[in-house]
């Protein structure tokens, strides 16, 4: 099983800084412990100094992590505020028929309600539900 994970870097900042990326630890985690067999993509972590990035390296970046979303068998959004980047990552990945977990208060979001199988409002209901076998169910109504 192919994992991308998306979430939230930049979102509504407006100088340059990023969110903290300490919620990746945790859902990696959760994977491991649950889907040993999953591969987990971070985009993040190839690209821990992208706020530096020039135009040709942004460019380049952003293409090749929707073009990952996009090839996943299931992505999983960590969305606490509006992202940009995650909502196209999210559309990739729905319209190539992966599987959408999304994390976010924001379960009334147009975007994340159309395009996600699923929305948890926080990390310990996803941890749940995974730990519950749903995401097993998920991928067997997908076959």
């Amino acid at each position: 099983m192919n994992v991308f994970l998306a979430g939230i870097i930049q979102g509504s900042l407006s100088e340059a800084t990023i969110h903290d990326q300490d919620w990746r630890t945790p859902i990696k985690r959760i994977l491991d412990a649950h889907h040993p067999e999953a591969d987990v993509y971070c985009h993040y972590s190839l690209h821990p100094n992208s706020i530096t990035y020039d135009m040709p390296e942004i460019q380049a970046t952003l293409a090749d992590g929707f073009q990952r979303a996009a090839d996943c068998d299931l992505l999983i959004a960590y969305v606490p505020s509006a992202s940009m980047g995650t909502a196209i990552e999210i559309y990739e990945a729905a319209r190539n028929n992966a599987i959408v977990l999304t994390i976010s208060p924001m379960a009334p979001n147009w975007v994340l309600r159309v395009y996600s199988d699923r929305i948890f409002p926080d990390t310990q209901a996803f941890e749940q539900f995974i730990a519950a076998g749903g995401l097993t169910e998920l991928i067997a109504q997908r076959k």
